[in-house]
């Protein structure tokens, strides 16, 4: 009875008959933080939230655990995936307008700052030289913050510096925010259920609509294969390809690394952090890079929903992505010329693009009216 209940329930879910691949990024994340929640539990069971034990509880998941050194790889590498599959989704939203349904994107974007959060707890568990000093790094920017950031800094560690009290509130805080993921994400599937779905051609898709059960639900299950296909492959052959070479080292406090950085994931935000010399101007920046994703609803101006049609505004999206990977690349080198100023220019093209996107759509209606 309840796969009956489930197939009337797909076939009772309309969606555009026109909408292709990149709306399958959604389900794949939606599978992505499942998988990450059920390894995450098992990995929470065997790990000990102690500065001189940590390190030592990782190593015995991986060697000692049956199949923990799968489950370790799979909760390492799927918060890789897992971004991949956000960019993905957050540039198809930004390409076909589909921040214009309102209530979706904004608790989409809340969603996106709930994960950043808990991918950095999660990334300073392994208690690993890049782990320890990736965390002292961003930590200290809340020093930034006028008259009660130094307070901010000591709550959050539990003392004056990073310890064992800091590690066990982000080991609580890692397990806990999930919970807010997972309500999160319901709220956001209900609301695009409520609001419907965008789709390539920017239209209303009302007049020309189809099941979701078996149009979209065949085409789903494919890109969820060669999603685990792809996840499976990597941990197999290259598990330590997104990993830092100095995460292998326990945290030593007595030891700088010769470049910190962040997982890969946060480099556009640091790139962009570390482009500004001031500390509290490079600190809002790094908010900022997320949170003007929120501003997208309220500054679009053109007529046409999506960019399909749209050859200028086009140009500009491929500009932002490119910008997007030089500043993720230049977070990678050292802080000296030429990356520096690479970095400047490209943080500069980053926040211009959500400036000039509302201009050029003035421009295009203004363009459209006079052909008319």
């Amino acid at each position: 009875m309840s796969n009956q209940h489930t197939l009337l329930l797909f076939n009772l879910l309309p969606v555009g008959s026109n909408i292709s691949t990149w709306w399958n990024f959604g389900s794949m994340l939606l599978t992505c933080s499942i998988m990450q929640t059920i390894t995450g539990f098992f990995l929470a069971i065997h790990y000990t939230a102690n500065i001189n034990l940590a390190f030592s509880s990782v190593i015995h998941i991986t060697r000692d655990v049956p199949y923990g050194w799968i489950m370790q790889n799979l909760h390492a590498i799927g918060a890789s995936m897992f971004f991949i599959c956000v960019y993905i989704h957050i540039a198809r939203g930004l390409y076909y307008g589909s921040y214009l349904n309102k209530n979706v994107w904004l608790s989409g974007t809340t969603l996106l700052f709930i994960l950043m959060a808990t991918a950095f707890f999660g990334y300073v568990l392994p208690w690993g030289q890049m782990s320890f000093w990736a965390a002292t790094v961003i930590t200290n920017l809340l020093t930034a913050v006028p008259y009660i950031g130094t307070t901010l800094t000591t709550w959050l560690w539990g003392g004056f510096s990073i310890n064992d009290p800091t590690l066990t509130r982000f080991f609580a805080l890692h397990f806990i925010l999930p919970f807010a993921i997972i309500s999160m994400s319901s709220i956001h599937i209900m609301l695009l259920h409520s609001e419907g779905s965008s789709n390539p051609l920017g239209t209303n898709s009302d007049i020309d609509k189809i099941p979701f059960h078996p149009y979209h639900s065949y085409k789903d299950m494919l890109m969820l294969t060669i999603l685990i296909t792809a996840m499976f492959t990597i941990m197999s052959f290259t598990p330590n390809i997104f990993n830092d070479p100095e995460n292998f080292s326990k945290a030593n406090p007595l030891v700088t690394p010769q470049h910190i950085k962040p997982e890969w994931y946060f480099l556009f935000a640091y790139g962009i952090l570390r482009s500004i010399p001031n500390k509290l101007g490079g600190t809002m920046a790094l908010v900022l890079s997320v949170a003007i994703l929120l501003t997208a609803p309220f500054t679009h101006t053109s007529h046409m929903r999506s960019m399909m049609f749209r050859p200028m505004a086009q140009l500009m999206f491929w500009t932002f992505v490119a910008t997007f990977m030089t500043i993720t690349w230049t977070a990678t080198k050292p802080v000296e010329p030429p990356f520096t100023m690479i970095g400047q220019v490209a943080s500069l093209l980053y926040f211009s693009f959500f400036i000039t996107n509302p201009l050029l759509g003035l421009l295009e209606n203004k363009i459209s009216i006079s052909h008319t």
